[in-house]
């Protein structure tokens, strides 16, 4: 005999994955198709076109990985760094650190630009390191680092790192969807992220997009990509005119992406990102009122992903333990050296409501008083 087990229903509101609008998770058991079937193809065009929408990008080359945020992550770099390459890799979080984990598994010589976390990394060092190391293929950077809460910018650095000759990458798996990345409008030759974020899908998909200087390095490879499952020069030719098959598609996934992306779209892509910067501010004011430091400047915070001080003497896992157990909500703890030290508040996506941040707010003030 089988039984049920009764989940207990949860206010997502840590660092990913977000809460899941009831049209996605209806889109996502919509009976199967083929995924070389006339009707599925169609549902990839479309939600091709609406990647490129939330991306701002033109990019032929755009499309969801098979995977989480990491596969999106582990493509790009799989694709466009070869053996004995030098690539410069920006870090200031855990997600930084992880780029560089991947440069080296790729058998490129790896540069790294350190930030304090926290903080972001400025022009400067990057410039610095382009200059000692002109030969760099490519620099790659987090635009929003989930380990630390920060934003950060890209357009000077953008400049100078196309001034080099070199491929821009940037993690957007956290900002896509709830923060302007313009691909185009900010010169980023390669880009990933993921569907747990911002864009409110459950976790599995990893959309990727390249533009044709990332394409040219690609075709001319001089080793084969050393992933056949990611290997972006037979994907495209499924995503692409031709439909050749290269392995099973995540079928449903597709259709809950497609539908999370109507679903922007209908509310507009300016709307989205205003209601995360809006409500950001809301939960970041509200946190301040309490007497809590929030970690990063004000000019440089996420409004999707708060990043907050544990106050001296306040047990980590007592508080969100109690939050989750007593509240329904969940928080993330803090990680690599933030780890013991810190709170991480989402809002993204679907979870991105007042009704949420009221309720975080009155919840976390209630149990902070009671210790």
């Amino acid at each position: 005999m089988s039984s049920k087990r009764k989940l207990p229903e949860r206010i997502l509101m840590g660092p990913g994955p977000s809460g899941v609008h009831p049209r996605v998770l209806q889109a996502m058991a919509m009976p199967l198709t083929g995924h070389l079937d006339p009707v599925f193809l169609e549902i990839m065009d479309e939600v091709k076109g609406l990647l490129q929408m939330v991306f701002g990008t033109e990019n032929e080359l755009t499309a969801p990985m098979s995977g989480t945020g990491s596969a999106g992550m582990e493509t790009v770099f799989v694709n466009l760094v070869e053996p004995g390459d030098k690539v410069i890799v920006c870090v200031k979080g855990l997600f930084g650190q992880r780029m560089v984990d991947m440069g080296r598994r790729c058998g490129a010589e790896v540069v790294q630009v350190d930030g304090a976390w926290g903080d972001v990394i400025y022009p400067e060092q990057v410039e610095a390191a382009l200059r000692q190391h002109p030969d760099a293929k490519l620099v790659s950077i987090v635009q929003a680092e989930t380990s630390t809460g920060v934003l950060q910018p890209l357009g000077e650095i953008s400049g100078l790192v196309h001034d080099a000759g070199a491929l821009l990458v940037v993690d957007a798996v956290t900002s896509l969807g709830g923060t302007h990345v313009d691909v185009d409008k900010n010169g980023i030759d390669a880009c990933f992220s993921g569907t747990q974020k911002c864009l409110s899908v459950p976790p599995g998909l990893a959309p990727v997009t390249m533009n044709s200087r990332a394409e040219e390095v690609l075709l001319n490879r001089k080793s084969p990509v050393q992933s056949w499952y990611l290997d972006l020069s037979m994907i495209r030719n499924y995503w692409g005119q031709e439909r050749f098959y290269h392995h099973t598609a995540p079928i449903s996934m597709i259709f809950a992406l497609r539908e999370a992306l109507e679903m922007l779209a209908e509310e507009g892509l300016e709307n989205a990102i205003k209601r995360h910067q809006e409500l950001g501010a809301v939960l970041q004011a509200g946190l301040e009122e309490m007497g809590l430091e929030l970690v990063v400047a004000p000019q440089h915070r996420l409004p999707q992903l708060t990043v907050v001080r544990i106050p001296e003497g306040v047990s980590d896992a007592q508080v969100r333990g109690r939050l989750l157990n007593e509240y329904g909500i969940e928080i993330g703890g803090g990680l690599g050296e933030f780890k013991g030290k810190v709170w991480r508040i989402g809002l993204m996506g679907s979870s991105c409501k007042l009704r949420n941040v009221t309720l975080v707010l009155s919840a976390l003030r209630e149990i902070l008083d009671s210790i």
